[in-house]
């Protein structure tokens, strides 16, 4: 249960944490710190089991048709990845303290941090495909909800867009990547996908899934050309920029190859559109590093072509390539995230990120200036410092790739010029900021140290940069050997972790890499004199133009086919089914199947033809809305008698019920209506829609011919044969809806609730006045509550709520149930709505109909999740007998409470919709007395 409640803590925290707001930044922020310390007590019994080579697995059924489990698994990669998450993130919610000023909503901050945390541990914990994919989807909402948490700032909303659209659209090419892969595997669990590797790489849909998924990894790490999205994310609060972009969300992507890397990896197209993207964006981003002003941007862009550098190394193919990446994993999300901090404390002291206004902190930041130099100079890879050991790595890496002819230089040439371009940014980040004359025009003057504790994190983290890089076989050599078996798949080959090597090529390449750096920046005027000459393009701008050109194509395409002409959207649904259909249709050919025609007796004839004639009839009289209205009511009567006819008692009650409802919902909507509306269809017009209309009804009922006299295998029997054993009772449609298909009910009852709400919220405020008459002109009555219906409705109320309570207990076994028992109910009470008016009912009906709607769900939801208690699925439903005195035996079914909860649920709905359409006119027959003062 640990690996669960690793990944259930942080959205625990979200809901908790909120509450300590009011006791201050502090009492939040320590608040907020402990889902993460007990994850990490969680997770530490784990670490022998994972040094022995050892996996841990924690699985729960969820949807097993879909092939979906609530399954988590925990190895050295993830474990890996887990640490970062939770440890980092500890650092940044005491930074963030410090960081976020007292009037600003540290409750939501908190709350949609710790959201971000929980679904970041549940993408590398997730040991089903499918539900990594729903924490993948949530790491992409949450991080938007982040990045615009200061919605007053129109780049933070901009930025916050913009790296939703490009990570969303990444999900969904992921999403069909990994049902691809689920298909060719036949399981989405993570160990038969790794396992199936070979079987994966042969198929012939393999190049389709790998392009589908890298898709979603580079979206989700800013690789070329979707990279353009993380610079401009640096609108969000430092904190998040600290912790999305440096140790978590960006490296999503880079833990999805990882993940998947004994699985996909070893193919030519791997190592080519892997490898060449990383080597892409390793150059761009240290390019355009180079010539950021705004600190943040500068260490954007430098995290662009490091997150470029990893994927590289993974696209190389070679082992030793992937134990590099995972270590540069590592050693950067150390600095990157140090180096954040300590921008995030230069603009909270200086109130400005410009570079040009930012010099010579030094003297007035000296604690902070010492702290970020390291940093920087481990971004910068200089020796005893840890980003120095996997950047030696890489450079050995570069030079082990066995491509022909001159292509054997591309790399190591690559790697040195990156190389170069690393040691430039770095130095302009520690000369420029904390050196180079003094400040210039700061809105805050003069900067001091920020607190003690807020520069605490970035202590930790420097103090790793040092130890890593000095001791990097006692401090990370374990984690990462662990971390690159899991990613391996197997045996990891022999790599020492060591400050000194030799003298050997790849130490040349990282002394030339360090002396170019730096004298790229001695000369750095002419680079940006040269980089002048090229006009700049602005990313965002580029972003909203496309966007906006997709809605205005959008626009234009909708205003085509949606003029506000219902007729016109009725047609085009028809013509658009008739063309859909009608060619597999015609391959197939019309015919009558074997079991032949059902013999027709003199009854059924009556009743088709009254059908049809009732159905044509409304359609010619339909200006008539009176008339038509009551042959329609004779249409819905006629099927319920079908249904009866054909032995479906419980739908013919319930059509019954819903016939009554709908005739008191259209009496309301037609009373707000015109008494009369011109003719304004041409003949023609007229004619085009008979006809579709024609082809439509004769299409569908050959077809239905056709099925219903095919043999076939009903499911029915299953249902027949188990509905007493399984499910405790006896009518067949009442136990399949709470129990064999209590899921889709438990959807339409809650869909059912959300448009009553619906309803309710659009009518609330709104006033109609009807037309003063009817349509033959005569005015209507004063008398709002007649006497005889007062007289009839009211005795008729017990009555109708003993029927519904007897339909209600007697649905499991005979025809009934709540849906049903609702109606009655419903029906009854809007009659005394109508016949004695708003005052007389409400005075004697103290409930919110919104209150029924919530315990109507609560129960049902209540009702399906107890059985997860004793270990059974969700809405699985017992049932026993029980023998009282004078009762007698009687059986008793958990399914009594479900259905409870749809009856509730019905009444509260149709009620809050029929009551809210009858409130909207003052001279409504249930409008209050109290409301038309």
């Amino acid at each position: 249960m640990s690996l669960p409640l690793v990944v259930l803590l942080p959205f625990l925290g979200a809901i908790a944490a909120p509450l300590f707001a009011q006791g201050g930044r502090t009492a939040i922020a320590v608040a907020s710190s402990v889902p993460a310390l007990i994850a990490l007590a969680a997770l530490f019994p784990h670490w022998e089991t994972l040094t022995d080579g050892g996996v841990v697995l924690h699985s729960y059924e969820w949807l097993p048709a879909l092939g979906l489990s609530f399954s988590f698994r925990l190895d050295g990669l993830s474990l890996l990845f887990a640490l970062l998450i939770l440890i980092i993130g500890l650092l940044i919610i005491l930074y963030a303290r410090y960081y976020l000023k007292a009037h600003e909503n540290v409750g939501k901050f908190y709350a949609l941090l710790l959201c971000f945390k929980g679904s970041m541990l549940g993408i590398v914990l997730s040991s089903n495909l499918l539900l990594m994919m729903i924490f993948w989807e949530l790491t992409s909402l949450t991080s938007f909800l982040l990045i615009s948490f200061w919605t007053h700032k129109q780049d933070a909303r901009r930025g916050a867009r913009m790296a939703l659209a490009v990570t969303g659209g990444g999900g969904l090419a992921l999403l069909a990547g990994i049902l691809i892969i689920g298909n060719i595997v036949g399981s989405f669990e993570l160990d038969d996908v790794l396992a199936a590797g070979d079987q994966i790489k042969a198929h012939a849909m393999y190049p389709v899934a790998l392009t589908l998924v890298l898709l979603g990894a580079f979206t989700k790490s800013a690789q070329f050309p979707f990279h353009f999205w993380l610079p401009h994310a640096m609108q969000a609060p430092t904190p998040v920029s600290a912790y999305l972009h440096s140790a978590t969300m960006v490296k999503a992507g880079i833990f999805l190859m990882a993940r998947l890397y004994p699985a996909l990896a070893g193919t030519e197209q791997w190592f080519y559109m892997v490898s060449f993207t990383g080597m892409a964006t390793l150059l761009i981003g240290a390019y355009v590093a180079m010539f950021k002003h705004d600190l943040k941007g500068l260490l954007a862009h430098s995290t662009v072509s490091h997150l470029g550098l990893i994927t590289l190394l993974f696209g190389m193919g070679t082992q030793l390539a992937a134990v590099a990446a995972v270590f540069h994993v590592i050693n950067h999300a150390i600095f990157k995230a140090s180096l954040f901090m300590a921008a995030g404390i230069i603009d909270h002291e200086t109130g400005t990120r410009d570079m040009r206004r930012i010099n010579g902190l030094w003297r007035y930041m000296p604690h902070t200036a010492t702290l970020a130099m390291v940093a920087a100079s481990s971004m910068a890879g200089v020796p005893l410092l840890n980003g120095f050991l996997s950047k030696e790595m890489f450079f050995a890496e570069s030079l082990e790739l066995n491509l022909p002819g001159l292509w054997a230089w591309l790399p190591p040439i690559v790697a040195t010029l990156a190389g170069i371009f690393a040691v430039a940014y770095s130095a302009r980040f520690v000369h420029d900021v904390f050196f180079n004359g003094k400040p210039v025009d700061l809105p805050i003057y003069p900067p001091h140290e920020p607190p003690r504790y807020m520069k605490f994190p970035v202590e930790i983290l420097v103090f790793a940069c040092i130890m890593v890089g000095v001791f990097p076989a006692v401090s990370v050599g374990p984690l990462l050997q662990i971390a690159a078996s899991a990613t391996l798949g197997g045996d990891v080959p022999d790599y020492t972790l060591s400050v000194y090597h030799g003298f050997n090529l790849p130490l040349i390449m990282s002394f030339v890499a360090f002396f170019g750096g730096l004298l790229m920046y001695s000369q750095r005027q002419r680079f940006f004199d040269f980089h002048a000459r090229f006009k700049e393009v602005d990313e965002k701008a580029v972003f909203e133009a496309v966007v906006l050109r997709v809605v205005d194509l959008a626009n234009r395409f909708t205003t085509r086919i949606e003029n506000g002409s219902l007729q016109r959207y009725a047609m085009l649904l028809l013509v658009s089914a008739i063309a859909v259909a009608a060619m597999p249709i015609l391959g197939l050919g019309i015919f009558v199947g074997e079991n032949g025609l059902s013999p027709v007796d003199l009854p059924t004839v009556i009743a088709a033809g009254l059908l049809i004639l009732c159905a044509m009839t409304t359609a010619i009289l339909h200006r008539q809305r009176f008339y038509a209205l009551v042959l329609l009511s004779v249409v819905g009567l006629v099927v319920a008698l079908a249904f009866a006819r054909f032995s479906a008692p419980d739908l013919a009650m319930t059509q019954l019920s819903v016939e009554v409802v709908t005739i008191v919902l259209l009496m309301l909507a037609i009373f707000y209506m015109p008494a009369w509306t011109p003719i304004e269809t041409p003949l023609k017009r007229r004619l085009r829609d008979i006809a579709i209309a024609a082809v439509a009804g004769i299409g569908m009922t050959l077809v239905t011919l056709a099925m219903l006299t095919q043999p076939f295998n009903s499911i029915s029997d299953f249902f027949l044969e188990n509905s007493k054993s399984g499910g405790g009772g006896t009518n067949v449609v009442n136990v399949i809806l709470v129990d064999f298909r209590g899921f889709d009910t438990l959807g339409e009852i809650t869909v059912l609730a959300i448009a009553a709400l619906g309803i309710y919220a659009m009518l609330k405020d709104t006033a109609l006045t009807p037309p003063p008459s009817d349509g033959e002109g005569h005015a209507w009555t004063r008398d709002s509550h007649p006497l005889m219906l007062r007289l009839i409705a009211r005795p008729m109320l017990p009555l109708a709520l003993m029927v519904s309570a007897f339909i209600f207990l007697r649905g499991h076994n005979l025809p009934g149930g709540g849906f049903i028992a609702g109606l009655v109910t419903s029906v009854a009470l809007i009659l005394q709505y109508i016949a004695s008016g708003m005052d007389w009912t409400e005075d004697r009906i103290t409930v919110r109909y919104h209150n029924v709607i919530g315990l109507g769900l609560l129960f049902a939801t209540v009702a399906g999740a107890g059985s997860l208690a004793f270990g059974y699925p969700f809405l699985t439903s017992t049932f026993d007998y029980i023998t009282w005195p004078v009762v007698g035996k009687f059986e008793v079914a958990s399914a009594l409470i479900f259905d409870l909860g749809v009856y509730l649920t019905v009444i509260g709905a149709t009620l809050l919709a029929l009551v809210s359409i009858g409130r909207i006119s003052p001279h409504s027959a249930i409008k209050s007395k109290k409301e038309g003062a």
